[in-house]
């Protein structure tokens, strides 16, 4: 009996005769995930060969599609085909999606926002706005002045703080991107989507592209015009001249743009000098330099300041050490605003430098006349004046001018405090100078033949419809030009203009150097034509330098970065606008002012000073203007508004805060007698005057009887005598000294001994009120300098003048005189001149007629 072969495999034959049906697996015999057929397992005792024959699809039973169909949404039920990745999947694919669609979006918005620029072949780095930097005599740094508010440094010559402190807080990756950050690009672009601010989201060359070329608008146009731009300078320059750049521009608040204007603005320092604490607190301003000022909020400062200091340590700039010493530093004092007082001059720098070669266009150095030094002590004399007394005198501003015998600005001060109010009153306020104007007055007199020693009658006076009086009121009789000068006697001087006559007083003025208008009429006796104080203060200079014209000037050399010299000034040939003899007899006079007059309190230790005081109407304008053989110097107190003071003359507050600057101006240099002292020069004598009429016995009784004298002393109103006539002309001796006007001498009159000199004492030059220098030898004064033929001088050496005592020049030219009349302007008031001290007079009685005195 045959066995059963039901256990053995049949293999399946590919060769030969095919069954009528196709060999094809279906769905029930494929294998899915999990390596499993999905047929159920049969029974072992099934044989292959005992398996009907396969249908094809076609012929398939219903019945088994039904079950197929069961068993496969069983399956997808299981998780079998995608499972919980799925939805994860899907998420991917659009997210690939979207982002090819936005790139082709933001590529499409960079063509066309680019097509928008110009070409890049045509761009180029703006320039910077030229600056100005205004150096001292010693070439240190007085301010500097333009849109930037500070020169432009390399950056091997910035304190390597500042830069490392930028990078560590705005730009980590700075010299490792390729001017964009692609991250802080991302964040800016999705903050900008919805409406949030940017914050770090820019590159430093984007941050230097929008200064450049762009507007602060945050919008898509400027965004992706900035990184336009940013891709040219990174092809363009290095990363250090990138960085240059952006250091030298950027905005640090307070109008100060770049690291050296707000390291001067806010330490006054230069960039270079920053020590550590003080590079971080410039550093964390950039974040926001108005609300992070250290003037503004120095807390605030500091807390930014630290974590810029955090920053620097995390990358490396800087040790543990230099951290807790930086953090453990006091916070550097920060100027609250532009301060001191050598910001007036350098206001009137700015102006002249657009005067003398217009508005710069490159950054240029002005070297200028100004010493540091004497501006310090300028605007502490005055402070120290103002602080001490003018709170109950009511007086709150004050003004300083200070040049040499060259017209040179060594100190000038514009008022009390810069940072409240930057009007400088020394250059463009012009006030009545009061007395002050008597010199002017007095030279005058001096050409048209009159004498120190002239006797001139001190007496109620009326001119025209005017009457001037004396402060006090008072009157003193004959007395001598000296003495008038001293004691600022009114009526004298309106005499004296109405003798030589009003426009020969305004030529005078205006040849010594007053620019500005003066009506010649018979007030400017007592200064009520207003002036600056700086033409007032170097027109005394005149006086002080032997005769020869001071112009002012502040403006030394200009030049740009690389040394090629725009304007250099020249002053070695001043012209001469006063004869030897004038200068020398003014200097005699005004000494008197400070030895015995007005101005006792400018007084100077070892030094001859001579000067005049000068006060206003009501005491609203108190001036000094006095000089020594080095030095001349005006001072003004006073207010804005022009309100009273209480009693303040210029022989009060200014004369003391001169001697206050002039003590410490003339530290260094070997006392030197004024002009024409021991000199030799001799005015021109004076007439001989008729006698006056003998002494009546009316005369003397009035020295008897009570009360007659008083009636002399206040004549009626109709009774004032006339103003008296001018000199007679007469021709000027020829000389060196002469003057190019003909001379005059007074008319006769009786000369009389005011002072009598001490016995022993030489006789001086200048009359009985000049005070002679007794032997004294200056034998430790430089030797004079050499001097070419024709008045040229010999080039000084940097920061030297030349000596006064050498200039040799022709006469100046006579200046115009403007229209007016005589007694054409209103008459001031009574009080107008100088506080006068009252001094006993005698009067002639019978006993000195008896005895022939």
């Amino acid at each position: 009996m045959a066995a059963r072969k039901s256990d053995k495999r049949v293999e399946p034959s590919f060769g030969g005769s095919q069954d009528k049906d196709d060999f094809r697996l279906d769905a029930d015999d494929r294998i899915i995930g999990n390596g499993r057929s999905t047929r159920r397992a049969q029974k072992a005792d099934d044989e292959y060969d005992d398996l009907p024959p396969r249908k094809t699809r076609k012929q398939s039973d219903p019945s088994n599609d039904r079950d197929r169909s069961s068993r496969k949404a069983s399956s997808n039920r299981g998780g079998d085909n995608g499972g919980f990745f799925a939805p994860l999947k899907r998420l991917v694919y659009w997210c690939v999606v979207l982002s090819i669609w936005a790139a082709i979006g933001i590529g499409g918005l960079v063509l066309y926002y680019g097509a928008q620029m110009p070409s890049a072949s045509s761009w180029t780095i703006p320039d910077r706005p030229p600056n100005m930097k205004i150096t001292s005599t010693d070439g240190s740094v007085i301010a500097n002045r333009g849109t930037t508010g500070g020169e432009a440094l390399a950056l091997e010559d910035m304190s390597p703080y500042l830069p490392q402190a930028v990078m560590s807080i705005e730009d980590r990756r700075f010299y490792s991107h390729f001017g964009v950050d692609p991250l802080g690009l991302a964040r800016a672009f999705v903050n900008n989507l919805t409406g949030q601010p940017i914050q770090g989201g820019s590159t430093i060359t984007q941050q230097l592209a929008k200064n450049l070329f762009l507007s602060p608008d945050r919008t898509f146009e400027r965004k992706i015009q900035e990184v336009l731009l940013s891709f040219w300078l990174e092809t363009k320059f290095t990363k250090d001249q990138i960085l240059a750049m952006y250091l030298n521009r950027v905005y640090f608040g307070a109008n100060a743009y770049g690291v050296e204007a707000a390291s001067r603005r806010y330490f006054n320092k230069s960039a270079r000098d920053v020590n550590l604490g003080e590079a971080a607190t410039l550093a964390g301003l950039l974040k926001a330099p108005s609300r992070l000022s250290p003037a503004r909020d120095p807390k605030a400062a500091e807390e930014r300041a630290q974590v810029v200091l955090g920053t620097m340590r995390e990358e490396g700039y800087i040790t543990d050490s230099d951290l807790k010493t930086a953090m453990a530093q006091p916070p550097s004092n920060a100027k609250s605003s532009w301060n001191g007082a050598q910001h007036y001059a350098a206001d009137m720098v700015v102006d002249e430098v657009k005067r003398l070669i217009g508005e710069p266009k490159v950054d240029v150095v002005v070297e200028t006349t100004v010493d540091l030094r004497l501006e310090e002590a300028a605007e502490k004399a005055l402070k120290d004046v103002l602080n001490k007394e003018g709170g109950k005198l009511n007086a709150s501003q004050a003004a300083l001018v200070s040049v040499d015998a060259t017209g040179a600005i060594r100190a000038m001060v514009g008022g009390r405090d810069y940072a409240q109010s930057q009007f400088n009153r020394a250059v463009k306020a012009k006030r009545q100078p009061g007395s002050a104007f008597k010199p002017f007055v007095y030279a005058s007199a001096l050409e048209a033949g009159y004498n120190p020693d002239t006797i001139v009658n001190d007496a109620p006076v009326r001119i025209g419809n005017w009457t001037p009086e004396n402060y006090e009121k008072e009157y003193k009789g004959p007395v001598p030009l000296s003495y008038a000068m001293a004691h600022s006697l009114n009526t004298v001087a309106a005499q004296l203009v109405m003798a030589v006559g009003p426009e020969k007083v305004v030529s005078m003025a205006h040849r010594l150097g007053v620019d500005s208008d003066i009506q010649p009429n018979a007030s400017i006796a007592l200064g009520t034509s207003e002036v600056s104080l700086t033409e007032l203060t170097s027109s005394y200079a005149a006086f002080m330098n032997g005769g020869y014209k001071a112009t002012p000037y502040i403006v030394k050399r200009i030049a740009d970065t690389d040394g090629k010299v725009l304007y250099e000034a020249d002053y070695t040939n001043p012209p001469r606008v006063l004869s030897a003899p004038v200068a020398a007899a003014m200097n005699s006079m005004m000494s008197g002012v400070v030895r015995d007059g007005t101005g006792r309190a400018a007084r100077l230790d070892g030094w001859q000073v001579a000067g005049k005081s000068g006060t206003t109407q009501s005491f609203r304008d108190a001036l000094f203007v006095g000089y020594t053989s080095i030095m001349t110097t005006g001072i003004w107190f006073g207010n804005d508004d022009g309100a009273f003071m209480k009693k303040v003359t210029g022989g009060g507050l200014p004369a003391k805060a001169w001697k206050e600057y002039m003590t410490v101006a003339m530290k260094g240099y070997t006392p030197t007698p004024l002009f024409g002292f021991n000199s030799g020069l001799q005015l021109p004598p004076p007439v001989e005057e008729e006698q006056s009429p003998s002494t009546s016995i009316g005369d003397i009784i009035s020295g008897i009887i009570p009360g007659a004298s008083d009636q002399r002393e206040a004549p009626a109103p109709d009774n004032f005598p006339p103003a008296p006539r001018a000199p007679v002309q007469q021709a000027a001796p020829r000389g060196e000294a002469s003057l190019e006007q003909p001379a005059r001498r007074p008319p006769p009159a009786t000369r009389q001994q005011v002072q009598p000199a001490t016995p022993g004492q030489p006789d001086c030059a200048y009359g009985d009120n000049a005070v002679c220098n007794t032997g004294t030898v200056y034998d430790n004064r430089p030797p004079p300098r050499q001097y070419r033929e024709g008045g040229s001088a010999n080039r000084a050496q940097p920061g030297e003048y030349r000596d006064y005592r050498e200039y040799r020049a022709p006469y100046d030219s006579q200046a115009p005189v403007p229209p007016g009349d005589v007694g054409g302007r209103p008459m001031p008031p009574s009080d107008v001149g100088q506080v006068y001290q009252p001094q006993e007079t005698r009067r002639t009685t019978l006993y000195d007629i008896l005895m022939g005195q």
